[in-house]
C-alpha cells in the first residue's frame, strides 16, 4: 500500500507562535482519517501543509511521493481535492453549478474561455448525482442552501480524480438536518473502494461518518493520539484533546460526546 502523506517532525512557526510542534503522521492509500481538535489546535495549518498551500518551518512533508520544497506545488496541487470555507468564498455566486464543478478540470474557479468536452461535462453530472446534488445542475451557486453548497464543493473536489481528498470542516454552519445529510454523503464516499485517501477535519465527534478508519487528535499544535478509529477514539484521548473530562458514546457507527458531570448525593 503506497503512502499518500508522510509528515516527519514537522513544525510551523509564525513569529513567536508555534502553530504545529514536531508532528509526525502517515496516511496511506485507502485510509479515511478524521482530524479532531479544538479551535487553535493546528488543524487548519495541518491541512494547509497537506494541500501544499504552505511550507513547514522544520521537518519533512511528503505528499503523493513528492517532498514540499523540492517540487513545483502548482503541479502537485491539482492531484489534491480540497474543500474549505476559503475555497467556497472564491466561487462566483452567479456561476451555474455545472460550471462550478467542471471548471475544477483546469484547477480554476470561475468559467472563462476554456473548453471542456462532453466527457468532462458527463463526469461533472455523474459526480453531482453521486453526492446527492444531481438536481442542482442548472442552479446558480448563490441560490443554494449551505448544505447544497457543501455537496457541490465535494463534487468539485473530486472532478480532477484526485489522489488525496481533504475536507476542511465541511459541516461548519449546517443545521442538524444539513449535517446529517452531509455525514451520509461522506459515509458513502468513505465506503467507496475507488475513492481516494480522505482527510476530514472537524472539532465535533458527531460529524465523524461511518466508514472512516483512523483519527488524529491535536491539541495546541501537538499530537495527542493517532491511530485506528475504533482503538484511538476513546474518552481518555478525547478528554486530553479538548482539555476537559468527557464521556464518549458510540451507536451504529456514530459517536457522541458530552462533558462528564459530577453527581453529589445529599444526606
Amino acid at each position: 500500500m503506497s503512502t499518500v502523506l508522510e509528515l516527519a517532525d514537522v513544525s510551523v512557526r509564525r513569529g513567536q507562535a508555534t502553530l504545529l510542534d514536531a508532528v509526525s503522521w502517515t496516511v496511506n492509500e485507502g485510509d479515511r482519517w478524521v482530524v479532531l481538535g479544538a479551535n487553535g489546535a493546528g488543524k487548519t495549518t495541518l491541512v494547509q501543509l497537506c494541500s501544499a498551500q504552505v511550507h513547514p518551518s522544520a521537518g519533512r512533508v511528503g505528499i503523493l511521493g513528492e517532498v514540499l520544497g523540492a517540487v513545483d506545488v502548482f503541479e502537485l496541487r491539482p492531484r489534491i481535492g480540497y474543500t474549505s470555507a476559503a475555497v467556497a468564498e472564491r466561487i462566483p455566486r452567479d456561476e451555474l453549478v455545472r460550471d462550478v464543478v467542471v471548471s475544477a478540470s483546469y484547477g480554476i474557479v470561475g468559467r472563462w474561455r476554456e473548453h471542456y468536452d462532453e466527457l468532462d461535462h458527463q463526469r461533472a453530472r455523474d459526480l453531482l448525482v453521486e453526492v446527492g446534488a444531481g438536481k442542482l445542475l442548472d442552479r446558480t451557486f448563490g441560490t443554494l442552501s449551505e448544505g447544497e453548497r457543501k455537496r457541490v464543493q465535494i463534487a468539485r473536489a473530486l472532478m480532477a480524480d484526485p489522489e488525496l481528498l481533504i475536507l476542511d470542516e465541511p459541516a461548519a454552519g449546517l443545521d442538524l438536518g444539513g449535517r446529517e445529510d452531509l455525514v451520509s454523503t461522506m459515509s458513502v464516499l468513505a465506503n467507496d473502494s475507488l475513492a481516494p485517501a480522505i482527510v476530514l477535519v472537524s472539532h465535533h465527534v458527531e460529524e465523524v461518518p461511518p466508514g472512516f478508519t483512523h483519527v488524529l487528535m491535536l491539541r495546541e499544535g501537538r499530537v495527542v493520539a493517532a491511530g485506528p478509529l475504533d482503538v484511538t477514539m476513546n474518552a481518555e484521548n478525547l478528554s486530553a484533546t479538548f482539555g476537559m473530562s468527557l464521556q464518549l458514546t458510540v451507536e451504529d457507527g456514530r459517536y457522541a460526546a458530552r462533558r462528564r458531570t459530577s453527581r453529589h448525593l445529599g444526606g
